[in-house]
């Protein structure tokens, strides 16, 4: 720590020297303390303090070990309650569809809130701990600068005034000295103004950060929790579904190897829904069923609160403006841009979080789901009245070919890297989501189905 800054010695040596209109500031005395305030310890006094602090480390380190064990168990307590409260959750709804599956997008829905939630924290944060660096780094090279003054002030208060009348040459020294302090006091007043704010900037920086930080980290817990519940729910869902479906692994099987014989997403698609069983039987069912009924003209969007329902609440063609994005993120490729080797996008890309969960924009039928050439992990659903909607790069699908899904339904999750061939080679430092929506075959603007605010998306 810098020594105190002698105000008075100083005071009364200006006032024998001639310097009585020459004041130091009490700001540099508050930036000296301030500078200590946020520098590191000198290395003498940690020296000095070694011994003792080398004696108390024995039993703060054991009372530190004694209190992480202790979150341990609590948090290991707390883990086996919920999947204790999951299962008499999921024993409660027993047979009843319609509840799992409520249940099911409600939870999916929490968990893409609290993703935004955190997603919006995280970039409040990035602004502001740059600022903090940009600060520090600016206090940090004006630090030696600003010692070496207030040193040199500190010297000059300590020294006797000399005999004016005995060395011409002292008050030659002390004359050159008052003008040097003249010009160098109201420019340290304004770096110390500067500085002060700086430092109270700082102060406040950091207070706006650890707020920030803890809600966050107490979204990233609600986080944890509702992504346990949900994939509890996820893994009861399949569990229903493979008892009707007895032949669902070998299905599975079957459409990949197909998948294998094809070159085209077109092709897929038809070669599922011509050879597949269960892909067969969901594309007969979307053609047979017909448009939904409307109100005055208008989606009934009041069928989409059935979670019983077994085909779409409203028709594909009707829907526009009403579609969520199947994931929380940005979007970095639009459907009608280059897609950089020299054709166009046929689909929407959205960069998203890592192990975001990704949720259906659409009631449809799931007609394959598995991996697919450059495409990673693929998902296709007949959403019928000619329409498809595929959905890739997820690391993990967990629908079934053949099933029927709602809207909002929780089918697959992201991984930690792109998937998609196409937006690797741009070097994607994070998971990306590809949309393609498709009309009898050919690709279309899914642009005109997303909702344009939060309040404009349909809830299953």
């Amino acid at each position: 720590m810098q020594p105190a800054l002698n105000i008075q010695s100083y005071s009364d040596t200006a006032s024998r020297g001639q310097r009585s209109s020459i004041r130091i500031p009490f700001s540099i005395a508050l930036l000296s303390a301030g500078f200590a305030g946020i520098s590191l310890a000198p290395a003498a006094a940690q020296v000095a303090a070694a011994t003792p602090q080398a004696t108390a480390s024995a039993p703060d380190a054991i009372k530190a070990r004694e209190q992480e064990l202790e979150a341990a168990r609590t948090q290991q307590k707390n883990a086996a309650d919920l999947q204790e409260k999951l299962k008499a959750d999921i024993a409660a709804i027993g047979q009843d569809r319609s509840k799992l599956n409520q249940q099911l997008i409600d939870i999916a829905a929490q968990v893409r809130s609290v993703e935004t939630r955190i997603g919006d924290a995280e970039a409040r944060l990035r602004p502001l701990d740059t600022r903090e660096q940009q600060i520090r780094a600016s206090l940090d090279s004006r630090r030696s600068e600003i010692v070496e003054v207030l040193a040199a002030l500190q010297r000059a208060g300590r020294r006797t005034p000399p005999a004016l009348l005995v060395r011409p040459e002292d008050a030659l020294q002390s004359l050159r000295t008052a003008m040097l302090l003249g010009s160098v006091v109201p420019e340290l007043r304004a770096r110390a103004e500067k500085l002060a704010g700086d430092l109270t900037e700082l102060i406040a920086l950091r207070k706006d950060i650890a707020t920030e930080r803890d809600q966050l980290a107490l979204d990233r817990d609600k986080l944890g929790d509702d992504q346990t519940r949900l994939a509890a729910l996820v893994d009861e869902r399949q569990r229903k579904q493979n008892s009707i479906e007895k032949d669902m692994e070998a299905e599975g099987a079957r459409a990949i190897a197909l998948s294998k014989q094809v070159d085209s997403l077109q092709g897929l698609i038809a070669k599922m829904e011509q050879d597949l069983k269960s892909a067969a039987k969901a594309a007969e069912t979307a053609s047979l069923q017909g448009a939904p009924a409307t109100i005055n003209g208008k989606p009934n969007l009041g069928a989409l609160k059935d979670p019983a329902r077994m085909s779409p609440a409203i028709a594909f063609a009707s829907a526009k403006g009403l579609f969520a994005l199947p994931v929380n993120g940005v979007k970095i490729r639009e459907f009608g841009s280059s897609d950089g080797s020299g054709g166009v996008e046929k689909g929407i890309s959205l960069a998203a979080r890592a192990g975001a969960q990704v949720t259906t924009p659409c009631d449809g039928w799931v007609v394959y789901a598995g991996p697919f050439r450059s495409y990673g992990q693929l998902l296709i659903l007949n959403a019928g009245g000619g329409y498809h909607v595929l959905i890739a790069g997820m690391e993990r699908i967990s629908v079934n070919i053949g099933q029927f899904v709602l809207t909002g339904e929780p089918v697959a999750t992201m991984g930690t890297t792109s998937q998609v061939a196409a937006i690797l080679a741009t070097n994607a430092s994070q998971p990306v989501l590809y949309v393609e929506f498709r009309k009898d075959g050919t690709p279309i603007d899914p642009g005109p189905w997303w909702a344009a605010s939060e309040g404009e998306k349909v809830r299953g």
